[in-house]
């Protein structure tokens, strides 16, 4: 009897020991990008949105699986593994991506942790709908790290509020994600159009740019990001498009007056490298040929209070003229909702040829503090010394100040409201500083937008090519421009949007102006606007 009970006892532990070690081939779903994720079912990462790829992997049983208990409720470690993780994981830092796990005193609500029904009208993704609802987080992130939120992407390095709508097509690949951006108007424009002066004039154009951003994770908290930004302006003419008391870079030896010039075909060529050192903080470094230096807020044609107007603003260089600059190397720090950049950068404005790439000289420099104290808000305040920016006064550098703040709340599903305020001041040596200062806003709500700007600046007699000797050397001229006008969507075209609109301007500058450009001259415009739809 005892030698039988000895038998079932060694049967019974050598069946323990074969169960303890036993192994299993299992087929999971895991994330090219985060091999932490592993699925059950085919699908998309939860963290990234790529496809996950089918992988066979060893799986030890560490012990027979007991029957499930129906009354056993969920242990508190069960609580913390919602995802089919391995408890590494989910004890680690997040650093790697922007669901931001430690919430700690990040107060902003990165956007793009909302929601498991996302919808973002212009996805294509390895042939996924990407017009009909997203089960799952599908996300980008900010270009320059991975623990912030897509939304806060601007221009160059500069942040708009994580709130802010977007307005583009994405997709990917295995490795990378991409994101296309464009704005093209079509439009009669008419500065003067009651003849009041002499300065006015009247056009045909097309204002328009075009831009790819894309970015690839390296390692667990490495980001790779090039943007490539491209506009044909100057099709419809070298010297730029009718802009009563726009100034700024030359052409054919002469200054550009009255006109704002255009963009070259190459605005941006950039490349950058950010590594997360941990949620909070991320360093970055930007190349950009040509880039924009860490100067000034968004560029305005980024600003989502801006987009629906073709105009550049009158303040436009003594606020953000940098924003194509041949030759540019940022370094960045980021910690929580503020960061700290520095350039250096080519002073010199592109000159006239807009089809080729302008010698890069290192020789000006920039600092810009950003903030980001909610989601709605970007805050920023800079300082740069430009040498010599006018290729018709190379003996004139310019110490350039800014301040700045972006506003943008969704209001409803199909409703945003924007706005920003900003000032700047150029100061020449043994010149008073010329100030500038802007306040715009736009108002959307499903197919309607307003939009609104009043600026206020201070130009002298070179901005103006007027006669010194009539006006004085150190004449300085203030002068005001109120603009309002509409967009109206009238049709859909896939996932871009073709939109009319117009708009009226009503300037009011110097009296000693009155008789070049008569007393309250006034301008209007009406244009369509091809644009891609809105990211929700």
């Amino acid at each position: 009897m005892k030698r039988s009970l000895r038998t079932v006892l060694l049967m019974a532990s050598l069946f323990l020991v074969l169960a303890v070690t036993a192994q299993e081939k299992k087929v999971v779903y895991t994330c090219p990008m985060h091999p932490a994720v592993q699925m059950e079912k085919p699908g998309s990462c939860p963290k990234c949105g790529m496809t996950l790829v089918k992988k066979t992997i060893t799986v030890k049983q560490s012990k027979p699986q007991p029957q499930k208990q129906p009354s056993r409720q969920p242990s508190q470690q069960d609580k913390k593994e919602p995802m089919n993780m391995p408890p590494t994981d989910t004890a680690k830092p997040m650093n790697h991506d922007h669901m931001q796990m430690d919430t700690g005193r990040d107060t902003t609500k990165p956007k793009m942790q909302i929601a498991d029904t996302m919808k973002m009208d212009n996805m294509d993704m390895q042939g996924m709908n990407m017009n009909e609802p997203m089960s799952h987080h599908m996300s980008m992130s900010h270009a320059y790290s991975l623990n912030l939120p897509m939304g806060r992407n601007g221009s160059g390095t500069a942040w708009l509020p994580d709130a802010s709508p977007m307005y583009g097509y994405m997709f990917h690949t295995p490795k990378w994600m991409y994101m296309l951006h464009y704005n093209l108007f079509l439009r009669y424009n008419n500065q003067d159009f009651t003849a009041k002066g002499s300065r006015g004039d009247s056009k045909v154009d097309a204002p328009n740019f075009i831009m790819l951003m894309a970015q690839h994770q390296v390692g667990r908290n490495g980001l790779f990001h090039y943007n490539i930004m491209s506009s044909l302006d100057a099709l419809t003419g070298s010297n730029g498009y009718p802009l009563l008391f726009q100034s700024g870079e030359a052409y054919k030896g002469k200054s550009i007056v009255d006109r704002q010039h255009p963009h070259d075909l190459f605005s941006e060529l950039s490349v950058s490298y950010s590594q997360a050192l941990s949620p909070k903080a991320d360093v970055f470094v930007y190349v950009g040929y040509p880039g924009e230096p860490a100067l000034g807020p968004v560029a305005f044609m980024h600003r989502p209070s801006a987009m629906d107007n073709p105009d550049a603003p009158i303040t436009h260089h003594w606020v953000d003229a940098t924003h194509v600059t041949f030759g540019v190397a940022t370094i960045g720090v980021r910690y929580g909702q503020f960061k700290l950049e520095g350039s250096s950068f080519t002073g010199r404005e592109p000159d006239e040829n807009r089809y080729n790439f302008d010698k890069p000289r290192f020789d000006s420099w920039s600092g810009r503090l950003s903030y980001n104290p909610t989601e709605n808000w970007a805050l920023q305040v800079s300082h740069g010394f430009i040498r010599s920016p006018e290729l018709l006064h190379p003996e004139e550098d310019v110490n350039r100040t800014t301040a700045s703040a972006i506003y943008s709340k969704s209001l409803s599903a199909n409703s945003t409201f924007n706005a920003t305020a900003l000032w700047g001041m150029n100061k020449v040596k043994e010149h008073d500083g010329e100030n500038a200062v802007l306040v715009g806003g736009e108002w959307r709500k499903n197919k309607l937008a307003f939009h609104s700007r009043y600026e206020w600046v201070q130009k002298g007699i070179e901005e103006l090519s007027l006669d010194e000797s009539v006006y004085g050397h150190d004449a300085v001229f203030p002068v005001n421009a109120f603009t309002v006008g509409f967009n109206y969507d009238l049709l859909k075209l896939g996932g871009s949007r073709l939109a009319g609109g117009g708009q009226w301007t009503l300037y009011h500058a110097d009296e000693r102006l009155n008789t070049l450009y008569g007393k309250n001259p006034m301008a209007y415009e009406v244009y369509l606007r091809l644009y891609p739809g809105r990211m929700k």
